[in-house]
C-alpha cells in the first residue's frame, strides 16, 4: 500500500513538472511561434486599425495608425470635426483639446515618456534583452476564470513630475494558447494615480498570417467605467500619408 501511494505522489509530482519547469523565455517563444512567428511579426512596419469604442453607451468609431518608426495617432469624429489624439510625428507628441477642438502639444516629460514607448512596436517582448529590458515569471494566476502565467516586464525608466521611476507592467499569458489576455501597471499619476491600471484582449483573429486581439478593454482594476474597444479590420503596412502626424500650423488652425 505504502509503494502504491508512493507511486501515485511520483506520478502526481510528475503530471506538475511541465508547468514547473517552463521559462519566460520559453513562454514568450512559444507566444511568437502561436501568433505566427516572430521574423513574420518583426517584417511588419506598420498597422491600421479600424474600431470601435463604447464610451457609457455611445458607440465611438476609431481609426488607430502606428508605425515602425514611432509614428501613430488615434482619430474619431466628434461633433462633425474629425479630432486625433496621441499624434506622436517621431519627435512632437500632440492631441486635439476637446474642449476648444485645438492642436496642443504635450509637455517634455510626456513626449520622453511617450517616445520611450513607441520603441516597443509592434511588441514590447521583441528583442526585449537588446533594448536593456528584464522579463521575469513570477508564477501562475487566474484571470476571469482562465489560467495564466503571469510575466513581470521592466522597461527604461520613466520620469513623473520630475521623479524618474521603474516602468514595470505584468502581463497573463493563458496557459493553453500562451496569448497574453491582460496586463496591468500602476497608474503614476491623475487622479487615478496608485491604482491599477488593466488591459483585457480576447477574440484573438489572423490577420495575413498574423493573430491580434479584436476585443480590448481598458480601465481601472475593480472600478466602473472601463471602456470596451471592438476592433473590425487590421491592415498590416498600409500606406499612409506622413503629413497625417504633423502638428496644425497656428495660422492655419486659425482660418
Amino acid at each position: 500500500m505504502k509503494t502504491l501511494k508512493l507511486g501515485i505522489a511520483l506520478l502526481m509530482l510528475l503530471m506538475t513538472l511541465p508547468s514547473q519547469a517552463q521559462t519566460a523565455d520559453e513562454i514568450l517563444s512559444s507566444y511568437f511561434e502561436n501568433i505566427g512567428g516572430l521574423e513574420t511579426l518583426k517584417a511588419v512596419k506598420g498597422l491600421k486599425m479600424v474600431a470601435k469604442i463604447n464610451q457609457q453607451g455611445l458607440e465611438i468609431p476609431l481609426e488607430i495608425i502606428q508605425m515602425s518608426d514611432g509614428k501613430q495617432m488615434t482619430s474619431f469624429t466628434f461633433q462633425g470635426k474629425e479630432i486625433k489624439q496621441g499624434v506622436f510625428d517621431g519627435e512632437t507628441l500632440w492631441s486635439h483639446n476637446m474642449m476648444t477642438m485645438k492642436a496642443e502639444k504635450s509637455d517634455a516629460e510626456s513626449t520622453a515618456n511617450f517616445k520611450l514607448n513607441s520603441n516597443d512596436f509592434p511588441d514590447a517582448f521583441i528583442d526585449y534583452k537588446e533594448k536593456g529590458y528584464t522579463v521575469e515569471l513570477i508564477g501562475n494566476e487566474t484571470i476571469d476564470g482562465a489560467d495564466t502565467f503571469k510575466i513581470k516586464l521592466v522597461k527604461e525608466p520613466v520620469t513623473v513630475d520630475g521623479n524618474v521611476e521603474e516602468d514595470v507592467s505584468f502581463y497573463f499569458f493563458d496557459t493553453e494558447n500562451f496569448v497574453p489576455i491582460a496586463v496591468q501597471s500602476e497608474v503614476k499619476s491623475g487622479p487615478a494615480k496608485g491604482m491599477i491600471q488593466e488591459i483585457t484582449m480576447s477574440d484573438y483573429q489572423e490577420v495575413d498570417g498574423l493573430y491580434f486581439p479584436f476585443s480590448i478593454t481598458q480601465g481601472v482594476k475593480g472600478q466602473p467605467g472601463s471602456a470596451p474597444i471592438t476592433i473590425e479590420s487590421i491592415v498590416l503596412n498600409p500606406e499612409v500619408d506622413e503629413k497625417l502626424f504633423v502638428f496644425p500650423d497656428e495660422m492655419e488652425g486659425e482660418k
